[in-house]
């Protein structure tokens, strides 16, 4: 580690196959947390290269316990985290807006890093348990049409890492890694990403893998859309910008997404949402990221019509339905 730090150091860059080793070692135990949290940091005062963001994906991929639900074509809703701005667990509540649409989810989630409340913490303190047995998430997937995959569970390599990031406390290339190394490996996916830079390098790789996909970024700064202001969505179809009109709703204030102090806090919020009570404001940024996932896997579909699929979901209590039931099979 120590040649690799001092080449790091000189302000150079890995190429794939190095990035793609290094993180296979770390996974392997072969360094201590210092070293990894040396290393982790130095893409934390600089932006990550394509190549190595691309290495790091494979080797991660490479050690992942896969899980193939292939049978459904699920989609996921995820983002990278990491804005800073202690939004409500707002992709969360969107997958499961998405599954009570009728559209299979494979959502992809962790704790909390520089957030309160990651989609693991709430989901896990509002009584969900972990699954990793293929035939439950399979059977999660078909009755509750969402499956949660804990990426702890499926990600052996991250338990090497996760107490450095825990202690760091602040987002790392580990964040930006998350929407890509989904352990079903989803053809259609809606990702939220916390800069324009990487929205773009996504696109690259999703054009790779030939992934039918919208690539969200709020540019007040958000990883999803969050009504404060206007996004930038990269898709199958090229580059747009989405404003609060486009969907039928009015611009909000950033403190109307606050999502509490507490992991406490967080799934209360989320409750009262998902029951169909939230406020008009947090109803509306959880009913134009739904719309905007459901004309990802539907892209002929007009926003008018995913935005009314969406509040039948949220307020027709299907949501809740398929929390329920996803909660309900062990």
């Amino acid at each position: 580690m120590k040649d690799i730090l001092e080449y790091l150091y000189q302000h150079k860059t890995l190429r794939k196959h190095e990035a793609q080793e290094v993180l296979t070692d770390i996974a392997s135990g072969k360094y201590n947390h210092n070293q990894i949290a040396s290393f982790v940091t130095t893409f934390i005062m600089r932006n990550i290269t394509l190549e190595e963001l691309s290495g790091f994906r494979e080797a991660l991929l490479s050690l992942c316990n896969t899980v193939d639900l292939s049978f459904c074509n699920p989609m996921d809703v995820c983002g990278t985290g990491g804005d800073g701005k202690n939004t409500f667990n707002i992709s969360t509540l969107t997958s499961f807006v998405v599954a009570g649409a009728g559209i299979a989810v494979a959502k992809h989630g962790n704790y909390g890093v520089s957030s309160i409340s990651g989609s693991s913490n709430v989901l896990e303190h509002l009584g969900l348990v972990f699954q990793t047995d293929e035939d439950i998430l399979k059977k999660q997937a078909a009755e509750a049409n969402i499956c949660f995959l804990h990426a702890p569970l499926f990600h052996p390599a991250l338990k090497h890492v996760a107490p450095v990031r825990k202690e760091l406390g602040v987002k790392t290339f580990f964040n930006m890694l998350g929407p890509l190394v989904n352990p079903a490996q989803p053809k259609v996916q809606m990702a939220g990403v916390f800069n324009l830079e990487l929205a773009r390098m996504y696109q690259y790789l999703f054009q790779k893998q030939d992934i039918q996909y919208s690539i969200i970024h709020s540019l007040d700064g958000y990883d999803e859309i969050t009504l404060t202001g206007n996004a930038k969505v990269f898709s199958n179809k090229g580059e747009s910008i989405l404003k609060a009109e486009h969907l039928g709703f009015e611009n909000t204030s950033a403190d109307y997404l606050y999502g509490g102090e507490t992991v406490a806090d967080a799934a209360a919020i989320f409750t009262t949402i998902i029951e169909g009570k939230g406020t008009v404001q947090q109803n509306n940024v959880v009913l134009a990221n739904a719309a905007t996932a459901i004309k990802t896997y539907y892209p002929e579909k007009e926003y008018e019509e995913t935005v009314a699929i969406a509040k039948d979901s949220l307020f027709g209590l299907k949501a809740k339905n398929a929390f329920n039931t996803l909660k309900s099979i062990r």
